[in-house]
């Protein structure tokens, strides 16, 4: 082969390096948009959720007034005889409000079952936390279970 090809293939083929090693190092990244992460924090615009109950209203953190409605969802077992109690507790945890959740559906069930309870607080004003209380007609501790989401009593 000529010299003369040979120095102008290898002239070219360090050019191509030098112009794509320009591209990849020298050149800014795009910018992208910013993502949602699957992971969000709870906020006061996401609805409680467990795997034993859903609360859609009131949210948490939510601003209620004296007399409430609490819709959602729990699992079967949550109800005895279609229902199950709700309290409403104040800062020091003392009983300022009660209602009892109405199953709006089959509770003989595992699955989650709409619920509603109408909720009424006396004498009380502030943040306070709302009790989802498992029915446990029982009484045995170890069959008890409950659920907390923190309200604001207007």
């Amino acid at each position: 082969m000529n010299r003369g090809v040979m120095w102008t293939i290898l002239l070219v083929a360090t050019l191509v390096v030098i112009v794509l090693a320009w591209i990849l190092f020298a050149t800014p990244a795009p910018v992208l948009a910013p993502t949602t992460s699957t992971s969000t924090p709870r906020s006061i615009e996401t609805p409680f959720m467990s795997d034993k109950v859903t609360i859609s209203n009131p949210l948490p953190h939510a601003t209620v007034g004296k007399t409430f409605t609490v819709t959602g969802e729990a699992r079967g077992a949550w109800y005895f005889e279609a229902s199950f109690p709700v309290q409403v507790r104040d800062a020091n945890n003392n009983k300022v409000g009660q209602g009892i959740a109405q199953a709006q559906g089959d509770w003989m069930t595992e699955s989650f079952v709409p619920f509603e309870a109408a909720v009424t607080v006396s004498g009380y004003r502030g943040p306070a936390t709302l009790v989802l209380m498992k029915d446990n007609p029982s009484g045995l501790p170890e069959n008890d279970d409950s659920v907390e989401i923190p309200v604001v009593i207007q």
